[in-house]
């Protein structure tokens, strides 16, 4: 006989713990983003804030990849 394992118990407290780490993982990406794309555009001299901005999407799209990243993780 092939005996069948049961089904994992989510603990809810682990994932709003493992939730409230993402949220705050991409709120720091981001905000790095931001500061090295204002550092960039203060050391370059641009007049316009062609750095920040890009470095603002570019940290937005790193942030959301890893957010998936990590929920992928948790429903496993």
């Amino acid at each position: 006989m092939n005996p069948q394992k049961s089904p994992k118990k989510k603990d809810p407290l682990k994932n709003a713990l493992a939730l409230t780490g993402i949220a705050f993982e991409m709120g720091v990406i981001i905000y790095l983003a931001v500061k090295g794309g204002n550092w960039l555009d203060a050391h370059y001299e641009t007049e316009k804030k062609y750095f920040t901005v890009i470095a603002t999407l570019l940290g937005v799209a790193i942030s959301i990849w890893l957010v998936l990243q990590q929920l992928k993780r948790l429903n496993n």
